[in-house]
C-alpha cells in the first residue's frame, strides 16, 4: 500500500544532507512552507543551495536558516527588500553567494528541469549582466541567452490538501511555484493543510499528482 504520509515535519526531512540543493516554494509568504523550513532549521544540515523565489523575510523562515549560517548559496530573483536584513548582513560580508535569476527565467528553469528539457534560449537578460558569461545568439531577429535548468535533491512546498498517494491541489496564489518545484526535485516533501482519503480530491483539481511527491506531511495550523 502507497502511503507517503510522515509522521512530523522532522521525519520528513532527517535525511537531508550538507550540501543539498533544496527549492524552496512561496511568493513572499503566500505558500512557503514556513513548518518546513522549521524543521529543516532544527535539522541542522549546512553548505546548503537555496532555490527560491526570494532572500527571506524578518526573522523567520527562509531568513533564520540565512542566519543561522547554513546557507552557502542561494538562486533567486528578489534577494532585497526592506526587511531582509539577514541576506544584506551576509552577502556584503561575503558569506553568502547569490546566482540572480530573473523570475520568469527562474520559473522555466525549475520547470525545464522537471520536463526534462536540456536547455533554453529567452531573450530576458539577453545583453546585460546576467548573461556575462553565459552563450547568446540571435534567434528570430531578438538577441536571445542559453539558460540551463535547476535541478533540485529536495523541494519543499505548501499544499492546501492531499492525499496518502501525494497528490496535491493548492489555495489560489499561493499555487505559485509549488507545482514546478515538486516535479524538479529529487525528492519533494510537502506539507498539507488538509490530509484526505483517496478519491478526496477531484481528478480534475489535482495540480501536483502524486508521482512527483515523495513525502507528506500533514499540518492543519500551516499558514497559506
Amino acid at each position: 500500500m502507497i502511503d507517503k504520509l510522515q509522521t512530523s515535519a522532522a521525519a520528513a526531512l532527517s535525511d537531508v544532507p550538507d550540501g543539498a540543493t533544496v527549492m524552496v516554494g512561496g511568493f513572499g509568504l503566500a505558500g512557503q512552507p514556513l513548518a518546513l523550513i522549521d524543521a529543516l532549521l532544527a535539522q541542522g544540515a549546512r553548505e546548503l543551495t537555496l532555490v527560491s523565489n526570494n532572500a527571506g523575510n524578518g526573522d523567520t523562515g527562509l531568513a533564520a536558516l540565512l542566519a543561522a549560517g547554513r546557507v552557502r548559496k542561494i538562486i533567486c530573483s528578489f534577494p532585497r527588500q526592506a526587511d531582509s536584513h539577514h541576506f544584506d548582513r551576509l552577502y556584503r560580508a561575503g558569506r553568502i553567494e547569490l546566482e540572480l535569476v530573473p523570475q520568469g527565467s527562474l520559473a522555466e528553469r525549475i520547470r525545464a528541469a522537471g520536463a526534462g528539457i536540456g536547455a533554453f534560449f529567452t531573450p530576458t537578460g539577453a545583453g546585460t549582466d546576467l548573461a556575462r558569461g553565459k552563450e547568446q545568439r540571435e534567434i528570430g531577429g531578438r538577441l536571445q541567452v542559453l539558460e540551463y535548468p535547476i535541478h533540485a535533491d529536495y523541494a519543499l512546498v505548501q499544499a492546501q490538501r492531499g492525499d496518502r498517494w501525494g497528490n496535491l491541489c493548492y489555495r489560489k496564489t499561493a499555487r505559485n511555484f509549488g507545482p514546478v518545484m515538486a516535479a524538479a526535485a529529487r525528492v519533494t516533501v510537502a506539507a498539507v493543510r488538509e490530509f484526505v482519503e483517496l478519491g478526496g480530491i477531484d481528478p480534475e483539481a489535482v495540480v501536483t499528482p502524486g508521482i512527483y511527491v515523495k513525502r507528506l506531511v500533514h499540518l492543519p495550523e500551516a499558514a497559506q
